[in-house]
């Protein structure tokens, strides 16, 4: 597996930040998280004036063996009529990113589908979905190390155009149950407070879900030792590429803001292979999906929204970009006491 360079932002700079946040005409602290957030991004950045310029995201499309069991109320081929979709402009994705100025890229990873000649998709395709990883492992080593070059190669893109600001999504059938297994490995959670509805599955097919999950951790065993082997065994190709492109974005000091139940499993799995990348993750809302909140809290990461949003890619990011677009200008556009000649009333 490639090896990123992430470090903890650098905190020397933190005192100079939180005077300048402490020094506009509001009382100290009236902001709240706003006031967090803008020290967070100033981090990132090394500035007292940062920029969430260019903000691009990343539409990541595959499929899952693992769908064969009937694990998803949908069926696979769900996943190539919504990629065409979102190249038609159709698709939630496409309405929140119009309306919030980001560039979307709809990416091929492993859609069980020919894809390559539509237009407006990059074909990045590593093979036509994954293996059914309740008989063995969703990828092979190499697909692995292809699928995490993808998402980083596509941050190299996106940072080329200028971007400051990332925000990633999934469109895949059957993507909840490698995130459900991955939150059961990594923060030792049991499989079953772990698996929810996905797209809509009925109690008898939770139930279903959930024997499935079980027979495939049992055959996996529980080995947690090598956690890229974790990633390979159950993941998709969408989400380890989101993986690439998180530590990617890290290693750049670009702000990732990070979607619902899936992206947080990704982010999760990110944070597992590099701690420091979760520095730069802006956490934006807490799903509908089971165990979207117990994941959050694992990570002590706060939500920004409470929307009950179990769409996926990556809408509740897009969502929530307002708020720390607000956050940035905050720190930015407001006066000071001093050039307001306004007496400190704090």
């Amino acid at each position: 597996m490639r090896t990123f360079k992430i470090e903890v932002p650098d905190a020397g700079m933190r005192d100079a930040i939180q005077q300048k946040i402490d020094n506009l005409n509001k009382p100290k602290g009236s902001l709240g998280m706003l006031e967090d957030l803008a020290l967070q991004v100033c981090l990132i950045q090394q500035t007292l004036t940062p920029s969430l310029a260019h903000p691009c995201h990343l539409l990541l499309g595959g499929d899952h063996g693992i769908e064969r069991e009937g694990v998803s109320v949908s069926p696979r081929e769900v996943t190539w009529q919504q990629m065409i979709n979102f190249t038609r402009g159709g698709g939630g994705v496409n309405m929140f990113c119009r309306q919030h100025g980001f560039h979307l890229r709809v990416v091929d990873v492993g859609v069980d589908h020919d894809l390559s000649s539509v237009p407006g998709i990059t074909d990045r395709k590593i093979a036509r979905g994954t293996r059914n990883f309740l008989y063995e492992p969703a990828m092979t080593e190499d697909e692995f190390d292809q699928a995490i070059e993808v998402g980083a190669s596509l941050v190299d893109d996106c940072i080329a155009e200028g971007c400051r600001v990332l925000c990633i999504g999934e469109m895949g059938i059957g993507n909840t149950s490698p995130s459900s297994i991955w939150m059961h490995l990594f923060c030792d959670i049991p499989l079953r407070e772990c698996i929810g509805a996905g797209a809509g599955l009925d109690t008898p097919g939770i139930r279903h879900k959930y024997e499935v999950l079980s027979k495939a951790v049992e055959n996996y065993g529980e080995n947690q030792g090598d956690r890229s082997l974790i990633l390979r065994q159950f993941g998709g190709f969408e989400m380890i590429a989101a993986i690439g492109a998180m530590l990617r974005a890290a290693e750049c000091h670009l702000t990732v803001l990070v979607d619902g139940f899936i992206m947080t499993a990704c982010a999760l799995a990110a944070t597992r292979l590099y701690p420091a990348s979760q520095h730069y993750m802006i956490f934006t809302h807490s799903g509908d999906e089971s165990g979207h909140r117990r994941m959050l809290d694992f990570l002590h990461a706060r939500p920004l929204l409470t929307l009950g949003l179990r769409l996926g890619e990556g809408t509740g990011a897009l969502c929530a970009f307002p708020i720390v677009d607000s956050a940035v200008r905050m720190i930015n556009e407001m006066n000071n006491f001093d050039n307001a000649k306004i007496t400190k009333y704090f």
